[in-house]
Formats: C-alpha cells, sequence, structure tokens
C-alpha cells in the first residue's frame, strides 16, 4: 500500500464514529398499553420515541384569531378552531400531526368539553395520533378561552 493510500485509510478510520452518527435512522415509535380501556378514550399510555430527526414543542393553542383576539364562542367551536391552530404552527415548522406524543388538553369545564370530544376523537383518528395525554380542568384560560391544546411533535 502507498504511502497516500495509508494515510486516507487512517483517515477514514478516524473518522468512522462522526461518519456513523451523521448517518440517518428513521424515526421509532413504540405504543406502551398495558391495558386496553384507553383506546375507548383516544390515547395511550406511554409512547416510546427512538432516532427522532427533530422535536417541537408546541405552546398551548387556543381559539385566538390571526389578529390575536380570544373566542367568545363556545366550547364545540373553541375546540375545532384551538385543533386548527396546532395543526397550522405543527404544518409551519414542517412536522406532520400524526407525529404527535403528547397532547395535554387544558379545559374551563371538563363536563362542557365531553359534549363535544367526539370532535377532538375524529381529529385523532383522521391523522392517526397515538399520544400519551393529560386532560386538566383549571380555573381560568386566558381572557374568555375554554380550550388549549399543548403538543410535544417529532419527526
Amino acid at each position: 500500500m502507498n504511502k497516500t493510500a495509508k494515510i486516507l485509510a487512517l483517515a477514514l478510520i478516524a473518522n468512522m464514529p462522526v461518519l456513523a452518527q451523521t448517518k440517518k435512522s428513521k424515526m421509532e415509535k413504540r405504543i406502551i398499553n398495558p391495558w386496553q380501556w384507553q383506546d375507548q378514550r383516544s390515547y395511550v399510555q406511554a409512547v416510546e420515541v427512538k432516532h427522532a430527526q427533530g422535536t417541537l414543542y408546541c405552546s398551548g393553542q387556543a381559539a385566538v384569531s390571526v389578529d390575536g383576539k380570544s373566542s367568545a364562542a363556545d366550547m364545540k367551536t373553541q375546540l375545532v378552531q384551538a385543533i386548527q391552530n396546532l395543526e397550522k404552527v405543527i404544518g409551519e415548522a414542517g412536522y406532520d400531526c400524526k407525529n404527535i406524543v403528547r397532547l395535554n388538553i387544558l379545559t374551563t369545564s371538563s363536563a362542557e368539553l365531553f359534549t363535544c370530544f367526539d370532535i377532538f376523537q375524529e381529529w385523532i383518528t383522521k391523522h392517526g395520533i397515538k399520544q400519551a395525554s393529560t386532560l386538566i380542568e383549571v380555573k381560568s384560560l386566558f381572557e374568555t378561552l375554554k380550550i388549549e391544546l399543548e403538543a410535544t411533535v417529532v419527526r
């Protein structure tokens, strides 16, 4: 082996760990559900993510118009707008709703939310979302808001 070939071989060997790190692995999600009862409630117990190429942490999205005005509408209308706003943020960042792995729901009235929860469940089903979730009833949200959706999305 000539001197140039030896130098190239040594350089390649020295840089192997760096080359291995730059190889892109496909993101993997694994759903952990020791039970089946949560399936009716449109969430999972845990989501393990391996080889994520990015993680997007979304602030709570609510029924706020493009000009920054908080909605005073009913829960159903606010839920639809909150979902649309969340989709907009996720899309603008170059992520997909199907890769939401955590979705927390804050509401001023669980009872009122459950009257239109089918809208939320249909949206989850439409995108094939399998997310860990927490539903929290709070005394109030900003101004006249009734619902807020806070998501973590991976790529």
